[in-house]
């Protein structure tokens, strides 16, 4: 595989570069957003590393252009920011996947390869709809019966996910690991309490409750016709 690393730390990048040509890949590197951004934007590559505090043009904007100019390469952002809102500012701008320093290589190689196996973003809808649930995800638009939900960053994220898996049981890992991006048990309430915000949203004051919860496994959003 060929990748585009972007990063203005000379160790890092040299660490990273060692560590994908012994596994027998190719690594262009960029150290200015300005340099990344011609590369990617010009070159064809199957996976961009990107880190996130870049001199002059940071990597927020970087992945940014080149969602706009419909670049559609898988992104992995590096960054020492982990805060869930730094987190979710890296995926509404145009991020696949996010991953904090220090790393181990072993990490950024196991997602790497994920992020590689996807379909290109062409193949993900923009228009999803489950009964009188819509869904516009460009414009980060929902309505049920034509009444617009105000939904908050990871609110929508896991609305999203739900709807993209109907009529599948989603389990709470799977929650954590995709809207979260927790690979590990928080211990903590926080995919239910956010369900249930959720639910007070779309489900209120319909007679058709479209997000249900699967006793003993997780959560399914289902049109009528596909609940028994």
């Amino acid at each position: 595989m060929k990748f585009l690393l972007i990063e203005d730390d000379v160790p890092t990048a040299a660490y990273i570069q060692r560590g994908m040509k012994e596994n027998g890949h190719t690594v262009d590197h960029a150290k200015t957003g300005q340099e990344g951004l011609l590369l990617a934007g010009s070159h064809p590559y199957d996976v961009l590393i990107i880190d996130r505090m870049l001199p002059g043009m940071n990597g927020l904007t970087v992945v940014k252009m080149l969602r706009d100019i419909e670049v559609k390469t898988p992104i992995i952002f590096l960054t020492t920011m982990g805060g869930i809102d730094d987190r979710v500012d890296g995926l509404n701008a145009g991020g696949d996947d996010y991953l904090v320093k220090p790393f181990a290589f072993s990490e950024l190689y196991a997602r790497v390869n994920a992020l590689s196996r996807r379909p290109p973003m062409s193949a993900f809808r923009n228009l999803l709809q489950v009964d009188d649930l819509e869904m516009d995800v460009l414009k980060r638009k929902v309505t049920r019966a034509g009444e617009v939900i105000d939904l908050q960053p990871k609110e929508f994220m896991l609305l999203e996910f739900l709807v993209r898996h109907a009529g599948q049981v989603v389990t709470r890992t799977m929650l954590l690991e995709s809207v979260w991006d927790f690979h590990f048990d928080p211990k903590t309430n926080i995919v239910d309490t956010h369900v249930s915000r959720l639910r007070s949203k779309v489900d209120r004051g319909h007679k058709v409750e479209l997000i249900q919860t699967v006793r003993g496994f997780g959560y399914s959003v289902r049109a009528p016709s596909s609940t028994s």
